[in-house]
Formats: C-alpha cells, sequence, structure tokens
C-alpha cells in the first residue's frame, strides 16, 4: 500500500485548512471539523521523511473507539467516522495546553531524571527512582501546546496564573484527565498492556470543557506488556513496549533527536513496513480485533472525498429539514 503523507481538500463549507504534524483538519462553516489522519509520522518535533502505510487507519479507528468508550466520562467532539482515516466532529476552542498523565518514569521524563532533574512541572521527584519505575499515583505533567517547535513544561500554577486556562476550566481538564486514564488502563489491561502515559487534549464549545482530539493511540500513549513488566523491571531490561517510543529510540540510535548539525537517518522500505506491522499489532492488542486491510486502497484521497462529501452533504440536508 502507498501511504498517504499529502491532502488538499476542497469540501463543500469549508473555511479554511490546518496542516499539523500529521492530521490535516478542515473546517466546515465554522461548526464541523473535518480530521483526516495521514500516513506522516513526526518524531522529536520533526515529520519523517517517509509515510507508514496503515498508520492513519490504526490511530483514527483506535481514538475513534476510545473516543466512544470514554463518552460517558466526559462529552467529546466526535460526531462520525465517515471514513477510515476520518474523523468529523464539532468545532471547540482549543486550550493551548496539552494535559500529560504519567504512571510510570520512562521516555523524556526518564531521560531529565536520569540528566539530574528532580522536578517535572512543578512537581518533585524523590532520589533514587529507577527507569520505568511505578510512581505511587500518576501524576500529571502538562504542556504548552507549540504550533511549531517543541512543547514546553508547564505547571499548573504557571498555566493558571499566566491565563492560558482559568482555574475552573483547568480544574474540570484535571478531573477528567484523571479519569479517562483510569478507565484506559483498565482497558489496556484487559488485553494484557500497560498503559504507562498518555495526552490529552481540551477544547470549548458553548461554555462546556469537551474532550478532543484524538486519545490512546501509540502516536499519544506509551503501552507496556504487562506479562514480564516486573521481572524485566528488577532485571533493568528494557520493556516490551507498544508505543511510537521505538521509532524515537531507532533515531537516537542513528544519532538524531533534532539538534543543530544532526541529519535524518535513511528510511529504507523494509524499516518503514516494519514500523506499519508494530501499528497493527498494537491495533489488534488494544482492540482484541483483526486489522482490516483491505479497505479499499486504489486511490485513498478520491476515497476520503467522496466519504466525507456523502456524510456532508447528508448532514446539511438533514439540518435544512429543521
Amino acid at each position: 500500500m502507498k501511504a498517504l503523507t499529502t491532502t488538499n481538500f476542497q469540501f463543500k463549507g469549508q473555511k479554511s485548512v490546518y496542516h499539523g504534524k500529521v492530521r490535516d483538519v478542515y473546517n466546515i462553516n465554522d461548526d464541523l471539523m473535518v480530521m483526516v489522519a495521514t500516513d506522516r509520522i513526526s518524531a522529536f518535533d520533526v515529520v519523517l521523511p517517509k509515510g507508514i502505510p496503515f498508520k492513519g487507519q490504526v490511530l483514527n479507528q483506535i481514538a475513534s473507539r476510545f473516543l466512544d468508550d470514554t463518552a460517558d466520562i466526559c462529552p467529546n467532539w466526535k460526531l462520525a467516522t465517515p471514513d477510515p482515516m476520518v474523523t468529523v466532529g464539532l468545532k471547540c476552542e482549543g486550550f493551548r495546553v496539552e494535559m500529560i498523565i504519567r504512571s510510570i518514569l520512562t521516555g523524556s521524563a526518564w531521560r531529565a531524571y536520569e540528566a539530574g532533574e528532580r522536578e517535572i512541572c512543578g512537581l518533585r521527584l524523590p532520589d533514587g527512582m529507577r527507569e520505568n519505575q511505578r510512581f505511587p499515583e500518576p501524576i500529571i505533567t502538562p504542556t504548552t501546546k507549540a504550533d511549531e517547535g517543541h512543547d514546553m513544561n508547564i505547571s499548573r500554577e504557571e498555566i493558571i496564573s499566566q491565563g492560558i486556562v482559568s482555574a475552573d476550566d483547568y480544574e474540570q481538564m484535571e478531573h477528567y484527565t484523571r479519569r479517562l486514564f483510569k478507565r484506559g488502563q483498565e482497558i489496556a489491561a484487559n488485553r494484557g498492556l500497560i498503559l504507562v502515559d498518555t495526552k490529552y487534549e481540551f477544547g470549548k464549545r458553548d461554555g462546556q470543557v469537551y474532550l478532543i482530539d484524538e486519545i490512546h493511540t501509540p502516536d499519544s500513549s506509551r503501552y507496556f506488556y504487562a506479562e514480564g513488566y516486573e521481572e524485566k523491571f528488577e532485571k533493568g531490561e528494557p520493556q516490551r513496549q507498544l508505543s511510537k517510543e521505538f521509532v524515537r529510540q531507532w533515531l537516537i540510535d542513528h544519532h538524531f533527536m533534532n539538534q543543530p548539525g544532526e541529519t535524518m537517518p535513511d528510511m529504507t522500505d523494509e524499516y518503514v513496513a516494519s514500523v506499519s506491522e508494530r501499528y497493527i499489532e498494537l491495533y489488534e492488542r488494544i482492540t482484541g480485533e483483526r486489522f482490516d486491510r483491505d479497505v479499499e486502497q486504489g486511490d485513498v484521497a478520491a476515497r476520503i472525498e467522496r466519504n466525507v462529501s456523502e456524510y456532508l452533504d447528508v448532514q446539511a440536508r438533514a439540518s435544512q429539514a429543521l
């Protein structure tokens, strides 16, 4: 399959389009958002030179499932998934903060800790912790949401004092974050996985806080296999994991962390195929269902345009009938 890395649709009622690192978001009449999960992949805040076949479908379908599975916890933006790579939902005014919640010291937090840092987002971490060690309770480590470049860690107090988010809205976001994470951990545990950490994004519409964007995907989350976790931790061995961290580690091993003077390593076809299989493995593991590789793959962009246009036409006719 050929990866879908660019889109340039012109939907009826389209006001604007935002091309993010991996998603293209189309604004329909300042009311709906058409979010296309492309096959682009990013790491260290840079888009890698090759797309990953099936990645967009994996991300969109996992996110769609988890949005449905957590709708009783908080309202979310999703209305429909008219295509395997597309979600259509309510347009919300996004908060300029990402809510990151961690249950285990690993990834970027561990790299900072290993380098001697003991405070993260205003939270003090004790000395003597080890890589992949559980926190007594999950910690929330928010970041500012940057359009370009690196997101920056920020404390709860700074977010409120700088007026980035009101105290009431932040408290609501924090409450939702903990409940969403607990649900995600429960679902993962039933599949033999540990939901290690993840991020949530929220927005506001008509005075109400909504969960927006994706949820519990390998791009926004880190999963460990539960079997063998304790043994590997005691021995100081790397954990078996399903997340995008293996892509970051591959880049690190090839001396690339998007620092000045570094060169992006070559992505061979074999490596691209292996990443695709890892994404599909996560889908099947977390959902317990076989991944559908048989959706129409001839002209993916034409398929998306047709499916989305048909959905928007139905919505427009329904609105006119009211």
